[in-house]
């Protein structure tokens, strides 16, 4: 407990790191277990995400597919450029020598102990920089998914197309995940930067990201749209179809059938009188 008081500063801020800490790393395996049981987002999206792979393999024009999948590069580009920018700001923060902690302490901040005060600090790069790896790890895996879909061969039977979009799948499905996780970081950020203010700040602000979360998760209109979806594709017979293989044969037979259906017209010679 003397450690603890002299580390922290009192015993308050200790107990609401570890609030914190459950709140942060806890949150995603709880959701992860209850998904199991009743429809959250979680899940929900997972059985989407697996269906338009489904559909990706027996398209014939993937370029719908390529425009998604480069709008989620974007964005996942774009999170992880802002998650670099906010880390560089808070360690300037930390290691700028015109910090005041007169002017700190000014803005309502908990300037009792400097190296509490770093710790602070530190809690919040922590948060972003782990959405960082989360980001950067969805882009290679995102980079994966893209090749995977560029070797997907353009005639499959059913069961083959079954089989290349499960493959697709385990790799597209954790980018999506890491994605999420990474946009989910931002929340616990926040909550990491109320620590600034006192230990009941960080408390309240850890549970109310973790019931904002949770409620996003399973009562938020997306989750019943995204319930509703799970449900329609999953009375859907997929695959939808399956492009035969061309064996040359296609056109032959086409101008076969439609010579001999009932009242076909006849060849009519260069003057316009049926032969």
């Amino acid at each position: 407990m003397n450690l603890i008081i002299k580390l922290f500063g009192s015993w308050q801020d200790f107990a609401a790191l570890i609030v914190f800490i459950c709140c942060w790393l806890g949150y995603e395996p709880v959701v992860k277990r209850v998904s199991q049981k009743s429809g959250v987002i979680f899940k929900d999206l997972t059985i989407v995400r697996r269906a338009w792979m489904k559909e990706m393999v027996i398209r014939s024009f993937k370029l719908y597919d390529s425009n998604l999948i480069g709008h989620g590069v974007n964005s996942m580009s774009f999170f992880a450029s802002a998650n670099l920018i906010l880390i560089a700001a808070v360690a300037g923060a930390i290691f700028t020598e015109d910090l005041s902690y007169t002017s700190v302490h000014a803005l309502g901040i908990d300037t009792s102990s400097s190296a509490l005060f770093l710790m602070k600090f530190g809690l919040v790069i922590v948060c972003l920089a782990r959405g960082l790896l989360n980001f950067i790890w969805a882009l290679r895996q995102t980079n994966y998914a893209v090749a995977a879909m560029g070797a997907i061969p353009e005639n499959v039977d059913e069961k083959t197309g079954q089989e290349f979009s499960a493959a697709v799948s385990d790799i597209f499905e954790p980018a999506m995940s890491n994605f999420s996780q990474g946009v989910r970081g931002y929340y616990f950020s926040l909550a990491a930067a109320a620590w600034l203010f006192g230990p009941i700040p960080l408390a309240i602000a850890s549970i109310g990201a973790t019931i904002l979360l949770a409620w996003r998760q399973s009562r938020s209109q997306a989750a019943r749209g995204l319930r509703r979806m799970r449900e329609l594709l999953e009375d859907h017979p997929y695959p939808t179809r399956t492009r035969p293989i061309y064996d040359g044969l296609k056109d032959i037979d086409a101008e076969t059938d439609t010579a001999a259906q009932p009242g076909a017209p006849e060849n009519e010679n260069a003057s316009g009188k049926s032969v």
